[in-house]
């Protein structure tokens, strides 16, 4: 009877049960598939003991972390801390987890912390190079100790998705072909990537089987990732309204309102389940925040499922503090019926006929005792930057009541409508509506030529119009212009300068870089508003092939 308890003693003593602990990991290795061995037990980190450890144990490990086959066994990734959990690990090497494997038992060792156990796998991680930041540049797979330049012939967006993911970058903004960020000078990754766009790595995503792909440098992969990976409203009385807040990498900021416009905001309401967005109001409304405040520009065509798809550039980098942080008002809010919204009954976000919320019900605004004054806190209430211009309307909107309104009186400086003075109520067929057309965060047109679609380039920025400098502008330049304003592509790069004549006021912008695949001007390298060493006869000059194009643009 003795002899049987002590075997099961013995047995206890061996064998690990599958509920000991919960995962294992690779530490202060070069990826995820190289390094230190640790694993979780009893809500602590421990190592495991060199002592009989061999490629059997490591091939365990590599198959729980789905990293492929060992390359090595080291204990040269440096000492860890903590308990020594494991000591004289004996894994068959069929093991599914290293939990399964026979050792002495947890936590009975004899060993040192120099004596950790080590791994490196074939693994296949990537990483992103000679980009601007940590999530933007050339693709490249890092594989039994290999670098590998990957052919745009063999990845996709859904490939994209978890390299961004796996970067902790956010989502994908564009999939760059063409050697975008310059051309590589490893070996050619060739074998297709087939993610299905949920893995957590890309080491996960099977891979083709069928023929490699013979591919060049000259189709290497780039990928820009947003690396805001979060975002959230906080601050007001539900989670669909409140000051915005995104998590860049992984720090809370918050947002300045110059970088911020209605398009964004009905991103951010769609992302968040929130219906639709009301209104993008200023810090007065949610206070402001601490921290962080981001000032990269969110240049989004509202259509899109979640703000990590929209373009992103840092041209307003240097005007924001907390006293600019952008708040969002959402469908689905409390606050969504709250006297002193507005909005813009027009087919675009940033035009239409005025419509305030006062006393309970949607009304529209007479144009009597109205003024620029007044139009600028409406436009700056919307998130459409600066007024263009205001008339009278004889439209009628779907949703009003029979009484409309007058009688605002603004200084210009309020944040919205509701800051002024309070008006007064009126019969509808009194007078005319009001009409209201607000410019945007960034708008472009071509002037002097007697068309739309070629011109003297000239962007609109703090209430003016201002023209660009031709140092660095080129063909790429022109494509974005072109583009934007929705007149097919550039014919011709306009390289006399002042072609169509030298422009007034500012020059707003020198040395502009576009890849050529932005969607707007705004998403391409500059110095920033205003920074130049140019005078009105180095305007530049683009012609377009379209015929005609709507020369504002509300961002």
């Amino acid at each position: 009877m003795e002899g049987c308890l002590t075997l099961i003693v013995l047995a206890s003593v061996f064998t690990i049960t599958t509920s000991d602990f919960e995962t294992v990991r690779l530490v202060g290795g070069n990826s995820s598939c190289s390094g230190r061995v640790e694993v979780l037990h009893r809500g602590q980190w421990g190592t495991v003991c060199y002592d009989d450890w061999d490629k059997t144990d490591a091939a365990v490990v590599c198959r729980e972390l789905d990293c492929g086959e060992p390359v090595d066994t080291i204990s040269r990734f440096g000492p860890g801390s903590g308990p020594i959990w494991m000591d004289n690990v004996a894994c068959t090497g069929s093991e599914s987890t290293l939990k399964d494997c026979r050792s002495r038992g947890w936590g009975v060792s004899d060993c040192g912390h120099y004596h950790d156990a080590g791994v490196r796998c074939t693994g296949r991680h990537p990483r992103l190079v000679n980009g601007s930041h940590l999530c933007s540049g050339r693709l490249e797979i890092l594989q039994e100790n290999k670098r590998y330049t990957v052919c745009a012939a063999v990845f996709d967006q859904q490939d994209a998705e978890v390299v961004c993911r796996e970067l902790d970058c956010g989502a994908p903004v564009q999939v760059l072909g063409a050697a975008a960020f310059d051309k590589g000078d490893t070996q050619m990754w060739t074998q297709e990537i087939q993610c299905r766009g949920n893995e957590s790595h890309i080491r996960r995503c099977p891979l083709s089987t069928s023929p490699k792909i013979t591919c060049t440098h000259d189709n290497d992969i780039g990928l820009i990732c947003s690396a805001y990976t979060d975002l959230r409203l906080v601050n007001g009385p539900d989670i669909c309204s409140g000051r915005v807040e995104d998590q860049y990498f992984s720090k809370w900021g918050t947002v300045c309102d110059a970088c911020w416009d209605m398009r964004a905001a009905s991103v951010l309401c769609r992302q968040l389940n929130c219906g639709i967005a009301v209104s993008v109001v200023g810090s007065d409304w949610f206070g402001e925040g601490s921290g962080e405040v981001w000032a990269d520009v969110f240049d989004c065509d509202g259509n899109e499922t979640k703000l990590s798809e929209c373009s992103i550039s840092s041209w307003s980098r240097a005007e924001c503090s907390h006293r600019r942080d952008v708040g969002v008002i959402c469908s689905d809010s409390s606050l969504a019926l709250h006297d002193g919204l507005v909005r813009l009954s027009g087919e675009r976000q940033c035009e239409g006929e005025l419509e305030v919320f006062t006393h309970q019900v949607w009304r529209r605004v007479l144009l009597d005792s109205w003024s620029l004054t007044e139009s600028s806190v409406v436009c700056r209430q919307l998130g459409c930057g600066s007024v263009l211009n205001f008339c009278g309307s004889s439209s009628s909107s779907p949703e009003h009541s029979h009484e409309c309104v007058t009688g605002f009186q603004c200084s210009g400086s309020e944040a919205h409508l509701g800051n002024c003075s309070s008006p007064q109520t009126l019969n509808c067929s009194s007078t005319q509506h009001l009409y209201i057309t607000c410019l945007g965060r960034g708008s472009i047109r071509l002037v002097g030529s007697g068309g739309d679609c070629a011109g003297r380039l000239e962007v609109f920025h703090s209430g003016s119009w201002g023209t660009v400098c031709d140092d660095s502008w080129d063909i790429k330049d022109a494509h974005v212009v072109c583009r934007q304003l929705q007149c097919g592509v550039a014919l011709s790069n306009q390289q006399v300068p002042a072609w169509f004549g030298p422009g007034s006021g500012p020059i707003w912008l020198d040395e502009v870089e576009c890849e050529g695949n932005e969607t707007s001007l705004w998403s391409c390298s500059s110095p920033g508003w205003g920074k130049h060493d140019c005078q009105h006869k180095e305007d530049v000059g683009v012609v377009c092939s379209g015929k005609h194009a709507a020369v504002l643009f509300c961002f």
